[in-house]
């Protein structure tokens, strides 16, 4: 095998390799930051166990880059199980996504051993997943940076409100225990991540936007109507503005841009003209070439509407614009996580927000996954000397 683990990546491995071992019934979880190394654990648990392994990913791109990851490491016995791949063949490993496997069910009832990424995607009420791991006896492994959901229900007056609420709390639940965590303060002051610097330039308040009927996000309609009163489109073209002429002198390597509307993506392209966009609409040989040009720095600013959220490694990146609020905590650190990963010539990474994310959620380093009682998990953040719980309390 061609790599070395970490402590915490052979004790997170270790702690899998116990779990699949064991006589236990219930399914397990390992939380790992961004920028931890997840497929490099993913990787020595499959390799370690002695049987066959089903892996899902959640996406496409995302299961290109960690099987490109498992290949390199020197794992041979593995294969792609998927139809976006054109490409559906079975080894002791198989990387697959969801859809693919429920199309050919009978293919993996072999498979006991099963790996899901990005495990928060996973839905404990139903669909795909839910209907696959309850078809057999099966041990089930979720890997996560972000061991949550949001989820709609109404306060004691009957509004919509939403909650966001630790996995192994949800009722019903897939999984039912923390197998080991770190998290990413203990990371980030040993060097393994990327120093954060947190500007907190709030012009929209998240507050004044309504919500939908779910209580989950805003209305989109008033969401509309509050950036408009406030010129939030003036003010990120001015933001940005300043970011690719810091005072210091010292060009960014990389300004990553959040919108909620393609409209402010669009039109910060067409104002400032180092700066390309990429969305839900952009062709993938497009898009792939819009990522490779802004890695190699062709141009200095990308925007994007909720398409660059995961799955996107680019370490030199050491700026974030968040032109938009969001009530997901998982979808503000996958934002953030963007930047994370650290760089030699990366001194610090830049957090710059516009709609009240960083008072909400405070820093991601903050963030800490705490046990008051056994099993009872939940996930608090320091944010300016005070610890507030974030996860299954109202907001």
């Amino acid at each position: 095998m061609k790599y070395q683990l970490r402590d915490y990546q052979k004790a997170s491995s270790d702690a899998a390799i116990k779990f699949f071992q064991s006589k236990a019934q219930n399914n397990g979880l390992l939380v790992l930051p961004t920028g931890s190394g997840k497929s490099l654990v993913l990787a020595d648990i499959a390799y370690r166990l002695n049987d066959k392994v089903l892996v899902f990913q959640p996406s496409k791109e995302i299961l290109a880059q960690n099987f490109a990851k498992l290949k390199s490491y020197g794992v041979e016995d593995c294969a792609i199980y998927s139809a976006s791949f054109n490409c559906k063949e079975i080894k002791r490993i198989t990387f697959a996504t969801i859809g693919s496997v429920m199309s050919n069910m009978e293919d993996f009832n072999q498979f006991r051993y099963i790996i899901v990424d990005e495990a928060h995607v996973t839905n404990p009420r139903g669909g795909m997943y839910k209907d696959f791991f309850e078809c057999a006896d099966r041990k089930i492994l979720g890997l996560t940076a972000t061991p949550y959901r949001l989820c709609s229900t109404r306060n004691e007056n009957g509004e919509p409100v939403c909650i966001l609420k630790f996995l192994t709390r949800t009722r019903p639940r897939i999984f039912s225990s923390v197998l080991y965590q770190v998290d990413i303060r203990t990371l980030l002051d040993r060097g393994y991540l990327s120093k954060m610097r947190y500007f907190d330039m709030t012009i929209l308040e998240p507050s004044r936007v309504k919500r939908n009927t779910t209580g989950m996000d805003y209305d989109e309609e008033d969401l509309k109507l509050q950036m408009q009163y406030v010129n939030l489109q003036s003010y990120l073209i001015n933001i940005v503005t300043r970011l690719m002429k810091p005072k210091d002198g010292k060009p960014r390597r990389g300004i990553l841009v959040f919108t909620k509307f393609l409209e402010e993506s669009e039109t910060l392209c067409k104002v400032i003209p180092n700066c390309r966009m990429v969305s839900g609409k952009t062709p993938p040989k497009e898009r792939d070439k819009i990522l490779s040009d802004f890695k190699e720095r062709k141009f200095e600013v990308l925007t994007n509407c909720g398409v660059l959220t995961t799955g996107y490694d680019y370490p030199e990146l050491d700026t974030i614009v968040i032109a938009r609020p969001t009530m997901s905590l998982a979808l503000y650190y996958q934002i953030v996580g963007r930047a994370i990963r650290p760089h030699p010539d990366k001194e610090c990474a830049w957090i710059v927000d516009l709609c009240g994310n960083i008072q909400r959620f405070g820093k991601v380093e903050d963030l800490k996954l705490t046990e008051n009682r056994p099993g009872l998990y939940a996930v608090c953040s320091n944010n300016g000397g005070r610890e507030k719980q974030l996860t299954n309390v109202y907001f």
